[in-house]
């Protein structure tokens, strides 16, 4: 566990300034550590931000709630936001893919498993939707209830934690204002979401400005797989479907 090839300083003594204690890392600690070492220190990372307006998609989540709820799912925004980025990926196949540095190529991958970081007592798991491209925003949200609970119960299994394409982690429930999260190797981008805000925005037709719902979101990708441009598209298409989910199915 630790920063690469980057030499180790030793910690100081913490004591000789006041009472401490000491309190062992889980295993899901520990990993999780190597892995965001490994990451950081191996992906030239990049972060591009940007907001969407979810007003009218708060109503619709809001109108659907109770017949997802009776399927047995959960119709959050993760779930809408899984479906609208299992699309995306069908479209920018660069962001479902993986490079290989001893070959020097990108592996194209044809499944599509979105991973969802899910915050436990025990650490941070990232289970994933399989197949999310192929089922249905109740098919998703039923899974996401299931490997939800799951995961919080410690009753997950290692078939629900690898395999994935692709992660979001969505803090919307617990708060801040932006977040940059690291890419979970061997997948080539992230993308973080906080808690919507009701802000002013102006509203060029009636010439006033409005409250509307805005949700921040940030995407960090693997600048040698994915370069700056393909990244600020996927943030326009993905905003454009959170704001006209019509428009998905054009």
């Amino acid at each position: 566990m630790g920063g690469g090839n980057m030499p180790r300083r030793p910690l100081p003594d913490f004591s000789k300034f006041g009472e401490t204690e000491r309190k062992a890392l889980s295993n899901v600690g520990v990993k999780t550590s190597e892995a965001m070492s490994y990451s950081t220190n191996t992906i030239p990372h990049a972060y591009i931000s940007e907001k969407a307006d979810i007003t009218r998609l708060e109503a619709l989540r809001q109108q659907y709630k109770e017949q997802v709820k009776t399927a047995g799912g959960s119709l959050t925004m993760t779930a809408i936001l899984t479906k609208a980025v299992a699309i995306l990926l069908r479209r920018m196949p660069q962001f479902n893919s993986s490079i290989d540095v001893e070959t020097n190529e990108i592996i194209y991958k044809k499944y599509i498993n979105i991973g969802i970081a899910v915050d436990t007592p025990a650490g941070l798991y990232v289970p994933n939707i399989k197949h999310a491209d192929q089922k249905s925003l109740t098919e998703i949200s039923i899974d996401l209830t299931d490997i939800g609970t799951r995961t919080k119960s410690g009753k997950i299994t290692l078939n629900d934690i690898t395999g994935g394409t692709f992660t979001i982690s969505n803090i919307d429930g617990i708060g801040g204002t932006n977040m940059h999260s690291i890419v979970n190797w061997p997948e080539v981008a992230i993308l973080s979401i906080v808690a919507a805000q009701m802000e002013p925005v102006w509203n060029e037709t009636i010439k006033t400005f409005e409250p509307r719902l805005m949700m921040p979101m940030t995407i960090g990708w693997d600048h040698r797989v994915i370069n700056g441009g393909d990244v600020a598209r996927f943030m326009v298409a993905l905003k454009q479907i959170l704001e006209e989910p019509f428009s998905a199915w054009l």
